[in-house]
């Protein structure tokens, strides 16, 4: 097409172009369309296809000119990425159309674009890697887990104490007007369910007792409305319930899985948290270099692709449309760096050759199977009906861009 094209904005992954569309271009436009309509409209007294050109135009003009409109846009579009030899990062967004009759037809382009990553420096840089070391303490952590999951709990006639679980009935109201009808709740004193002096108040209490006093509410409150006030409050106990652990032996160990004695149980935790650990600082130097590759190499990345990450965030966590903003602005550093992590791995996979290979992903497939007692064929089969194998391909290249950036950077 002869269009004009003016950069009116360029920096970072942002451009800001106008595009003209010469007058002659338009007319020549409006003629096509008006012929294709005129082949296949009915107007009364013209046989099919033979009403003239400008009965048409007249009949149909505004539908006429919103498909030349559409036509001449998206082939201008077309037009300016070949000769502006640009990647877009995301959907476009017009601006500002002027189409009037007589005129060239002008609109703004405004397009993000895939940023151009030189990475001038991936190696030399010296990383610290965590030590995975395990110690007894956190094995009997989850040793004490373990067992907090098997608890039982026992009704007692006496004041409850923290971590016994309660049953009461809980009313509230604003300062100045009576007091409803209670709700019942169970809760675990100190676990945080219910604010510290309705707390205190429900410990003083034993089971069928009633206690009714003014109560204020924290100023950290999660309710801002809230903080601070002071309102009348009464507590009915009705129940409470102490927590009895089941005793940490062999017998545990045989119910919690496939272990003959605890030491098993001790031996099986300790490996589970030794390769977590393992794998929790092969990522954490990993990160490390990441940074280090993006400090020592500048570049801006799409806005786009980090709203993108955040609203798929906020979708997975279910974020209530009154907390998205300040997610949305909490979270935006940890999608921009993991927008910029992306787009290092694909990068150097590009440059050095790393791609995961159809061999290679045969082969992760094969490795599944095994693990499953399967055939590689089904397997295969299963993960791609379920759109894995993108996943398995990536996490491949990954791991040899991982490999090789490691081969070239000093890990202490």
């Amino acid at each position: 097409m002869d269009i004009q094209i003016t950069t009116k904005k360029s920096e970072g992954v942002e451009r800001l172009l106008e595009v003209s569309i010469p007058v002659a271009e338009v007319e020549a436009a409006e003629a096509r369309t008006t012929q294709r309509y005129a082949s296949q409209v009915r107007l009364p007294g013209f046989r099919p296809g033979k009403a003239p050109a400008h009965i048409v135009r007249k009949r149909f003009k505004d539908a006429i000119r919103q498909q030349v409109l559409e036509s001449l846009v998206q082939d201008a579009y077309k037009e300016v990425l070949e000769r502006e030899k640009l990647q877009v990062a995301a959907q476009p967004h017009i601006h500002d159309v002027t189409f009037e009759e007589g005129k060239p037809l002008r609109f703004e382009l405004h397009v993000e674009v895939r940023p151009e990553l030189k990475l001038e420096r991936v190696s030399g840089f010296r990383l610290t890697k965590p030590k995975a070391e395990i110690g007894e303490a956190q094995v009997q952590e989850q040793l004490d887990t373990l067992l907090d999951q098997r608890a039982t709990f026992a009704p007692v006639e006496e004041k409850p104490n923290p971590g016994d679980m309660v049953t009461v009935e809980l009313a509230t109201a604003e300062e100045g007007e009576a007091l409803p009808e209670g709700k019942e709740y169970r809760l675990v004193i100190g676990s945080g369910q219910a604010i510290p002096a309705i707390e205190e108040l429900i410990l003083t209490l034993t089971p069928g007792a009633t206690a009714e006093q003014p109560v204020r509410w924290p100023d950290d409150f999660p309710d801002e409305a809230q903080r601070g006030k002071t309102k009348p409050v009464r507590v009915h106990l009705k129940e409470v319930k102490r927590k009895s652990m089941p005793a940490l032996d062999d017998a545990f160990a045989r119910e919690v899985g496939d272990f003959e004695t605890i030491a098993a149980l001790r031996a099986a935790i300790e490996v589970d948290l030794s390769e977590n650990a393992t794998r929790e600082a092969d990522a954490a130097v990993r990160q490390q270099l990441l940074d280090e590759i993006a400090a020592a190499n500048q570049f801006d990345v799409p806005g786009s692709w980090v709203q993108s990450l955040i609203d798929g965030y906020m979708q997975m966590y279910k974020i209530p449309e009154e907390e998205r903003a300040r997610f949305s602005e909490e979270f935006r550093p940890v999608a921009e760096r993991q927008v910029r992590r992306d787009l290092i791995i694909d990068a150097i996979a590009e440059r050095e050759q790393l791609q995961a290979t159809e061999a290679d992903v045969d082969d992760r497939v094969a490795e599944v199977a095994a693990k499953r007692g399967a055939e590689p064929g089904p397997v295969y089969a299963q993960l791609q009906k379920a759109g894995r194998l993108k996943e398995i391909e990536q996490g491949i290249t990954e791991e040899k861009v991982f490999n090789w950036l490691l081969s070239q950077n000093t890990i202490d």
